[in-house]
């Protein structure tokens, strides 16, 4: 069974840093992209980050290059999405996601950016 697990969100100040983490079960997590997905208060979820693999090749929404890096680590079954220079319009809940032949959604973590 397919498990995505989201920790490190919280409280920030504009121009502040957080690490997401999202640990992954249930698959062969190697072999499959993960993506960073968001969704703000009355808005649609969109996509923030992909890493695929082999090779780690990732994708950035626009709005968040130069800012956010993701990465991950096969060993730990964990991937990453680093946000630095936040800004509150960065405010949302953060959700982690592997499409297979199905979609699998974490939780989420809400991050919030304010001073």
């Amino acid at each position: 069974q397919v498990h995505l697990v989201e920790s490190g969100g919280g409280l920030v100040q504009p121009g502040g840093s957080l690490r997401l983490s999202c640990i992954a079960s249930g698959f062969t997590f190697s072999t499959y992209t993960i993506n960073w997905y968001r969704q703000a208060p009355g808005k649609e979820r969109e996509l923030v980050a992909s890493i695929r693999t082999p090779g780690g090749s990732t994708n950035y929404a626009d709005s968040v290059k130069g800012r956010f890096t993701i990465s991950r680590d096969n060993a730990k079954n964990t991937v990453y999405l680093q946000m630095n220079s936040l800004k509150s319009e960065d405010t949302a809940v953060y959700f982690c996601n592997l499409r297979t032949l199905r979609t699998y959604w974490g939780q989420g973590t809400q991050v919030t950016v304010s001073s």
